[in-house]
């Protein structure tokens, strides 16, 4: 029933997560793709990082790839609610039966295995325009539109899928986090209201804003620390070819033997600290916003 109402609400979400923390997401992602052996710039840790970039680049270097981060969070939590509502309503039977965890986990899978093929074209151009700095040699994408049409001439209509098995491994990292935020939102509401049997859909009814933000950021870490590996070799899978042409990754087993034959187990967590900065109080942003637009929203629907 509240399928649309689900959708706008994630787009409202990921687009207030995105505009809070993109310079992490920065320098996140150059953290990640720096193996010690390419040009990139190395920074000694993340506040240094930021220090540099903002140093070198300006505020236009600490929102590099900024559009499609937007439009890649939006439309990505947009979907993945719609997706995760659809998933979610079809498993209970439309609302005849409480899902278990294990349909919980299905139901996120679902919904992000389609999103990540929606929307791995957005990320890979955002990848490749946070690593856009003064040492790249090769002329760089001027904005969102010159980045598809670049990619499309020089590479092609598959470079836009570079990544996308990892990503799609990716798509646990969303089922763990959803599934985790689900069981604990029910704990925590039964938790406070003794005596009474408090399943997913009425618990949303029974918590605030400070609820949703420790769920969302304590899912976040369960999912992160068991999937970062898989976020590195994707965005060291879309990084931009040399002037040759040659890619520096040829396909997700090659990151991961050049990774663990130069840097070892280190090398599949670099980045891990801004991403962690990032990335929980981003959740918690994105859950707050997202459950208290779908209260907004109900009232709304229900008021007409």
């Amino acid at each position: 029933m509240w399928q649309w109402e689900n959708a706008t609400a994630g787009a409202v979400a990921g687009f207030a997560t995105v505009a809070s923390v993109h310079p992490l997401d920065v320098v996140r992602t150059r953290f990640q793709v720096y193996d010690g052996r390419s040009n990139l710039p190395t920074y000694k840790n993340t506040v240094n990082a930021i220090l540099t970039i903002a140093r070198m680049e300006g505020l236009r270097g600490l929102y590099a790839g900024f559009y499609p981060a937007v439009l890649g969070s939006t439309v990505s939590w947009g979907l993945y609610f719609f997706f995760y509502g659809r998933a979610k309503q079809r498993y209970s039977d439309y609302g005849k039966k409480n899902l278990t965890p294990s349909l919980h986990l299905a139901s996120a899978a679902e919904a992000g295995a389609l999103v990540c093929f929606c929307t791995n074209p957005v990320w890979l151009v955002k990848t490749r325009m946070q690593l856009q700095n003064p040492l790249h040699q090769a002329q760089p994408y001027s904005g969102l539109y010159d980045a598809f049409r670049t990619i499309l001439r020089e590479e092609g209509f598959a470079a836009l899928y570079k990544g996308i098995v990892p990503g799609l491994m990716l798509v646990s990292h969303g089922a763990i986090q959803f599934t985790v935020y689900e069981e604990l939102r029910k704990v925590i509401a039964n938790s406070r209201y003794k005596g009474t049997r408090v399943d997913a859909q009425s618990s949303g009814e029974l918590l605030n804003s400070v609820d949703y933000a420790v769920l969302g950021g304590s899912s976040k870490i369960a999912a992160m620390l068991l999937t970062y590996p898989f976020q590195v070799i994707r965005a060291r899978l879309q990084q931009r070819p040399g002037n040759d042409g040659t890619p520096r990754y040829m396909d997700s087993f090659h990151v991961l033997k050049e990774t663990a034959r130069f840097e070892g187990i280190r090398g599949f967590y670099r980045g891990i600290t801004p991403n962690l900065l990032k990335n929980v109080p981003a959740a918690s942003i994105t859950f707050v916003v997202y459950e208290n637009v779908l209260k907004l929203l109900k009232l709304m629907t229900q008021k007409e």
